[in-house]
């Protein structure tokens, strides 16, 4: 260690600026110009006879004129203790996505008054025991508050506004701030109210904060106006929203990113797509930058109308502006891309989100499933569930339901028992009422009656409930199969169970009957039907009565189609048809199907262009499409009969049956063309699609031998 220095030194030292010679480099020494020549003298007192210093040369530079003073007054050991403090630069990590600033800004950013108020921790505790307490009555609220611990300020009110968590508490606070006329209350108090009402809903509270505003004359800003649409949107108020938004602009202030894009999304809610539009340019104009949010807006919007062009719109923009669609916005485009028809963009647009890094989510991976469903991709969807499971991609109930939901349409049998063991292996998916019901649907199209009971029982011992849903698959696998006594049980115990039967069970037990094979069968089910449905009941025995004026079954038929869901009705007139062209009714089969075309059950059922008229079956049942065939071979020699103008071509068409499993209404059809001598063919070019020329009808309308079906 040195010693102490006690020895006394003088040092007399004179620098003037003509003894430094001019630097090379120009900036060196930039502002050597503003300091005056000094004289500098050190005093330093010692016991030790002072050191030999040496006179700096006249011409030497700074640096060697210092160099005689750190050899004197530093010792070696000081030396090196200098050299061990001085430590390299530590590194900084900079994040190669940011761009690097180019000017550091001066300007920092103003710390909160709450920072220098001493008062803060008092005042947050005494706002925590306002949260904790359970008061009963406003004025046992405002008796906590005499206790605050200090005096109401401008600064202490914001503070305890913002600490107040429940609105409740927020809007008594900010009344009794009122109350006191401490200051006069600005708009920042208001806003911050009103974002406490907004987490509660509370619209028609803010709404009166703001009338209450205006008619003090206090200023609504961005923020109020904001807050104010963004709670009305929360509150499915829409019309509220526009109003105050236009009253927005009216006023002159502007709109921010959030507005914004929470106004689109009124707009996108109530169907007023133009407005949309011009709302987006207007922004845009206004050198407004969407946001993720608004341009999801647009995709859902788009989307819900399948309108490809606006989700290519919308694509371009983001191109354009340069806004890289982060997960939720893809996911967005996803379910749009699905409703527009477009599953291979749906596909092309997935590859892209991967490759740029966006790690896909259970609602990514369930709106491709979907989209690959919807479009019968089943090859595709199965390779993303391995690439799911490869990668670690997270699954939920949804995206396993929805997997087997896609296996069950395509008849996808050994794939879904795959997906459904690999439910029960995993720790957070295990199957749950829907996925057994996704296997009841799966074992109910390929008619494994065993297994479905099999899944019944498993359902009842693991406490997993049957829904509707459920129960109409293993009815609908049952009746195929002819196991009435089971279907019977099934039924009661469901009910037991506590399930409502709804339209889609009742279409179900409909459908049973019409190929119940025994009367004693038909009757086990329709003592079910009953439970479920006594107009129903009550309407098929008005079908069968001889007496029954056709007035009288229009009536009630129209009767039991209101009551009916919007989906069940086509069902329900299909099924009745079934019935009597079971029980050879078919005078009331006949009738059913005018009615259910007059009510508008079959749009689209005939089309007639100049050169080609056609009959689309494809949405009828196999006795409904016989029925249809036969009102329209009947019309056609009727036609004939009176020697009116037919077109060159006649088509009728069936579908693909495309699914594993259907029930094969072409072949059907086909059998009953045989039966009426029908001069149709099946086309060559058109899959599903029996034609017939003009000559051919004609030929066979004046050589046909009269048919009982045809002039039923």
């Amino acid at each position: 260690m040195a010693a102490p220095l006690t020895m006394s030194m003088d040092l007399h030292y004179n620098m003037n600026i003509s003894n430094i010679s001019e630097p090379k480099h120009p900036n060196f020494f930039p502002k050597i110009s503003r300091y005056p020549i000094r004289k500098s003298t050190i005093f330093c007192n010692s016991s030790k006879s002072p050191p030999n210093l040496e006179e700096p040369q006249k011409n030497s530079s700074l640096s060697d004129q210092l160099k005689p003073l750190s050899k004197t007054i530093l010792s070696e050991n000081a030396k090196e203790q200098a050299q061990l403090l001085i430590k390299p630069p530590k590194s900084t990590w900079v994040n190669p996505t940011k761009p690097k600033p180019s000017v550091i800004s001066l300007q920092r950013q103003k710390r909160s008054p709450y920072s220098f108020n001493p008062q803060i921790r008092d005042l947050k505790l005494f706002a925590k025991k306002l949260n904790d307490s359970d008061y009963t009555s406003d004025e046992a609220f405002f008796s906590i508050l005499e206790e605050i611990p200090h005096p109401v300020t401008k600064e202490n009110a914001l503070l305890m506004l913002n600490s107040l968590k429940p609105w409740e508490k927020a809007l008594l606070f900010f009344n009794w701030v009122k109350t006191q006329n401490l200051f006069p209350m600005e708009t920042i108090y208001y806003n911050v109210t009103m974002k406490s009402l907004r987490f509660g809903r509370q619209f028609e509270l803010i709404e009166g904060l703001a009338n209450e505003m205006i008619d003090n004359g206090i200023e609504l800003d961005n923020i109020t106006y904001s807050t104010i649409i963004t709670c009305a949107k929360r509150c499915n108020l829409f019309d509220k929203a526009v109003e105050w938004f236009e009253r927005m602009y009216k006023t002159g202030v502007m709109p921010d990113e959030v507005t914004y894009s929470a106004v689109l999304d009124v707009y996108a809610k109530i169907g007023k797509v133009e407005e949309v539009m011009s709302l987006y340019e207007r922004g845009r104009a206004s050198g407004w930058k969407p946001d993720h949010i608004a341009f999801s807006v647009l995709c859902k919007m788009f989307g819900e109308a399948g309108d490809y062009d606006g989700i290519r719109f919308v694509l371009q923009e983001m191109k354009s502006l340069e806004v890289q669609p982060n997960l939720i916005v893809y996911n967005t485009l996803l379910e749009a891309m699905g409703k527009a028809g477009k599953p291979g963009l749906a596909r092309s647009l997935f590859e892209e989100m991967v490759e740029s890094g966006v790690t896909p989510n259970e609602k990514t991976l369930t709106a491709l499933v979907k989209v690959y469903g919807k479009a019968r991709w089943s090859k595709d969807a199965l390779e993303l569930w391995e690439r799911m499971r490869s990668n670690g991609w997270p699954m939920d109930f949804i995206l396993y339901n929805t997997l087997l939901s896609m296996c069950a349409d395509l008849g996808l049998e050994e794939e879904a028992e795959r997906l459904f063991e690999d439910m029960k292996q995993s720790q957070h998916c295990r199957p749950d009422s829907f996925s057994y019901t996704a296997m009841l649907n799966v074992y109910g199209s390929g008619r494994k009656v065993d297994r479905a009971m099999e899944l019944f029982e498993e359902m009842s011992k693991r406490g997993v409930d049957l829904n509707v849903m459920g129960l109409t698959c293993l009815i609908q696998c049952l009746g195929k199969s002819q196991r009435i006594d089971d279907l019977v049980r099934v039924f009661e115990v469901s009910i037991k169970r506590g399930i409502r039967p709804d339209d889609r069970l009742c279409g179900c037990l409909l459908s049973v009957m019409s190929f119940c094979d025994n009367t004693e069968d038909a009757d086990l089910v329709l003592g079910c039907l009953g439970r479920a449905n006594p107009k129903l009941v009550a309407f098929i025995s008005l079908l069968t009565e001889e007496g029954t004026k056709f007035e009288t079954l229009k009536e009630e038929f129209k009767a039991i189609l209101t009551d009916a869901q919007l989906e069940s009705r086509r069902p329900f007139c299909n099924c009745l048809i079934d019935i009597c062209r079971k029980r050879n009714l078919q005078e009331r089969a006949h009738e059913l199907l005018y009615l259910g075309t007059i009510f508008g059950l079959y749009p689209g059922l005939h089309k007639k262009t100049a050169g080609e008229w056609s009959l689309n079956v494809r949405s009828l049942s196999v006795g409904a499409a016989h029925t249809a065939l036969e009102e329209w071979m009947t019309s056609l020699s009727n036609i004939v009969e009176r020697e009116e103008a037919l077109p060159e071509l006649f088509s009728a068409y069936t579908g693909a049956g495309t699914h594993k499993f259907s029930q094969g209404l072409a072949s059907s059809f086909a059998s009953h063309i045989e039966e009426l001598a029908a001069p149709f063919r099946l086309s060559d070019d058109r899959v599903g699609c029996f034609v017939a020329t003009r000559d051919d009808i004609v030929s066979w309308a004046q050589s046909r031998v009269p048919c009982p079906a045809l002039t039923a």
